[in-house]
């Protein structure tokens, strides 16, 4: 087959429908209008939004406040009740954290909180703790190790 004797199915294609091209069309006078109104007329349908004249949602909404830091620093977020699955001892990498579907492979940095209770010595490597989860890590005979950051 060439290219040029490609061509679409019997029955996939529609001829385009002419709007407003006498009777005979379908689809002639009112053009699919319907009858007078506003939304007969050209231009004048409103828009998706307009209400009516009552005061638009968008405006009825309180100002946009408060204030976004630009600076942020999203982190992956475990906490000390999910390092129980893991034997005392252990040495607790990020990259064991992934394997065990703690955290997705990202990219972000690991911030451990202290949501839940440990009742075993671990050895926890992470960017970053809250002070109830390095609490938590230590009072369990763990320590908890903050991994220097790689220069970019």
């Amino acid at each position: 087959m060439k290219e040029h004797e490609l061509h679409p199915a019997k029955g996939a294609t529609h001829p385009r429908k002419r709007f407003g091209r006498g009777t005979g069309s379908g689809h002639g006078k009112s053009a699919g209008r319907g009858t007078k109104g506003q939304n007969a007329r050209s231009g004048g349908v409103k828009g998706p939004f307009f209400e009516g004249g009552q005061l638009p949602l968008v405006r009825r909404m309180p100002f946009k406040r408060g204030f976004v830091n630009i600076f942020r620093v999203p982190f992956s977020v475990v906490n000390v009740q999910d390092l129980t699955r893991f034997a005392p001892g252990t040495h607790v990498t990020p990259e064991l954290m992934v394997a065990a579907g703690l955290v997705k492979a990202n990219g972000l940095p690991i911030k451990v909180l202290g949501t839940g209770e440990l009742d075993r010595a671990l050895q926890v490597s992470a960017d970053s703790f809250s002070a109830s989860a390095r609490a938590k890590i230590e009072a369990a005979g763990g320590t908890a190790v903050i991994l220097e950051a790689e220069e970019a």
